[in-house]
């Protein structure tokens, strides 16, 4: 049994990384302008859009940060994942 639990967390965090490395190349591909009309970018979207929307949503129905010029659901959404990764790295 514990081998098969070391398993499941080495996949956790193998998830977690690779989560982390496609929101860090979505920030970088939304500073490139006219770089989301391509196959790599709607393939990026579609995987890290899953993660924001749950808690894009909370905030929407909270009422925070409704005025703010920036995505804020997306860098508390990478914070999340970097407190998580922190975590499961240090087990």
């Amino acid at each position: 049994m514990p081998g098969f639990c070391i398993v499941i967390f080495n996949i956790v965090k193998i998830f977690l990384i690779v989560l982390q490395s496609a929101m860090l190349l979505r920030a970088i591909l939304s500073w490139i302008p006219g770089a989301d009309d391509n196959i790599l970018s709607d393939f990026i979207y579609t995987v890290t859009e899953p993660v924001i929307v749950p808690i894009r949503l909370l905030f929407e129905k909270l009422g925070l940060f409704d005025d703010s010029p920036f995505d804020v659901s997306f860098f508390f959404t990478g914070l999340v994942i970097m407190v998580l990764l922190f975590i499961f790295m240090s087990i």
